[in-house]
């Protein structure tokens, strides 16, 4: 009965033993299957994705051949939507610079000017108190002696001296060309002693300040002798 009762229990161990290797086989061939499977719908994937980036790629080359024939906006784009070229910043700022440089010396010049000239408008109202001075003294004649001709003299003596410490001074006329610059014809003369075209007399006289025309002359020029 022991032995009888013992083979039996060994069988039972042999066939469980048996029942799980057989289960063991099964597992082991359903997952090799399972990733086959996973393997293959992978591989079909990609090869889908590779189809369709290859009918973009088509669809691409055709639009772009499509835009170039119908003149749309593709490759080759106008001219005028490149972008603006950038200004040349260091010409512009010596540019600049020069044009500044260039305002301060003509400021400067300007304010010198002013200074210098600045009694021009008094000096040019005081030579019509002149021009009569001189005309009085040049009629006094033979009364050259008289108290009152002496007293308009100093008078005139000292308005030629101020008027020549501030830079103005008279220029002859008589005897030379015109000068449109300098002298104002306001008569043509036949005359026996000034050859014709020469200023044969002074009717206001002309004045310098310093570098610049201060009163232009008033002159009468010779047209030559009147038998002539």
């Amino acid at each position: 009965m022991f032995w009888r009762k013992r083979r039996r229990e060994v069988e039972e161990k042999e066939e469980k033993k048996a029942e799980a290797a057989a289960a063991e086989n099964v597992v082991g061939d359903s997952v090799p299957d399972a990733e086959g499977g996973e393997a293959a719908e992978a591989e079909a994937k990609v090869a889908d994705g590779g189809a369709a980036a290859g009918e973009s790629a088509g669809e691409g080359e055709d639009g772009s051949n499509a835009d170039g024939a119908d003149g749309q906006p593709g490759q080759d784009s106008p001219a005028g939507l490149e972008k603006p070229k950038e200004p040349d910043w260091k010409d512009r700022y010596a540019r600049l610079l020069a044009d500044f440089d260039n305002f301060k010396k003509r400021t400067a010049r300007d304010r010198e000017d002013t200074y210098r000239f600045a009694e021009a408008d008094i000096l040019k109202d005081i030579l019509p108190t002149v021009d009569n001075l001189a005309l009085a003294l040049g009629n006094a004649g033979d009364r050259g002696n008289d108290e009152f001709v002496k007293g308009v003299r100093l008078v005139y003596d000292a308005l030629q001296k101020a008027l020549k410490d501030h830079g103005a001074e008279p220029f002859d006329s008589v005897g030379r060309a015109l000068n449109p610059e300098r002298m104002e014809a306001i008569a043509t003369l036949p005359s026996d002693d000034v050859e014709e075209g020469l200023v044969s007399n002074e009717v206001k006289r002309g004045w310098m300040l310093k570098d610049r025309l201060l009163r232009a002359a008033q002159v009468v020029v010779s047209s030559g002798k009147a038998n002539g």
